[in-house]
């Protein structure tokens, strides 16, 4: 009997990030190369795949066994969870592993916004341990800052991208049930030129999810969902952890507290209390 042909190493990519929101790939590739691409393929919903759910890039010899692909920021990626894939020796393309990855330049970056979005590009490792980009475009955008916690609420402080602060500027709390009475809750918002802050009183909330919004320019304006977007962490859900608080409200007891969901976007958890 002949033993099964041994499967393929695994094509292995070094990235780096760059301020500007770039990403460089470094794929470790051996061999006939001519032709070579790095692929990456977007999540849907379906499973479907159309022409803007896949973005190739030339993989060029860069070093002995290296060949590089560029993805600057020029270049419109849209908000997902994009799969990476290289074609080389014109096969079949093969699941990226992440290698070394570099993003330090992406660690408290201040966007120029002379593109009039926020691009922000952040390779990880899946369960799997398959390369992913996760990418984000805004515009605007209004990025968290730092979070304070007192007196039975939550100060949030932040800065807004790509459009002014307006002095009708205000935030919202909104249910994410999206519906009853007291669905959405208007905060008064400090502005300082792009910089901007609100408190938010858990008593005021009824027990449920609650996501936070900024009206940069009031009611006729856009409205813009509060995320902590400019680091290197693509999921901030598991690792950034903050304290509960314990307040009664018109409809009891309860503890809230915020966090970060799977996309970076602020919202807040008020979880009724057993009396």
């Amino acid at each position: 009997m002949t033993p099964p042909a041994p499967s393929a190493a695994p094509l292995r990519a070094d990235c780096i990030g760059d301020s500007a929101g770039g990403l460089t790939f470094d794929v470790a590739a051996h061999g006939e190369t001519e032709a070579a691409l790095l692929i990456l393929r977007r999540r849907t919903a379906d499973g479907a795949d159309s022409a803007a759910d896949t973005v190739s890039l030339p993989l060029a010899p860069a070093a002995e066994g290296r060949l590089r692909a560029a993805l600057p920021s020029s270049v419109a990626l849209p908000e997902g969870r994009w799969d990476a894939y290289a074609r080389v020796s014109a096969g079949e393309p093969r699941r990226l592993v992440p290698g070394v990855t570099d993003l330090r330049s992406l660690a408290d970056r201040t966007p120029g916004g002379l593109l009039g979005h926020v691009a922000v590009r952040i390779p990880y490792a899946t369960r799997q341990g398959n390369l992913t980009v996760r990418s984000w475009l805004r515009a605007p955008h209004a990025e968290t800052g730092e979070l304070r916690f007192a007196d039975g609420g939550l100060t949030v402080r932040g800065r807004v991208y790509g459009t002014q602060l307006a002095s009708r500027a205000h935030a919202e709390v909104r249910a994410r049930s999206g519906d009853g009475e007291g669905a959405v809750r208007r905060l008064e918002v400090a502005a300082d030129r792009a910089e901007f802050g609100f408190t938010v009183p858990y008593d005021t909330l009824a027990p449920g999810e609650w996501d936070l919004w900024l009206r940069p320019a009031g009611e006729p304006g856009p409205v813009v969902r509060l995320a902590r977007l400019l680091d290197d962490v693509a999921d901030k859900h598991p690792v950034f952890t903050y304290p509960r608080a314990r307040v009664r409200t018109p409809h009891g007891a309860v503890e809230a507290g915020p966090y970060y969901t799977r996309d970076n976007d602020l919202s807040l958890s008020v979880t009724p209390l057993e009396s």
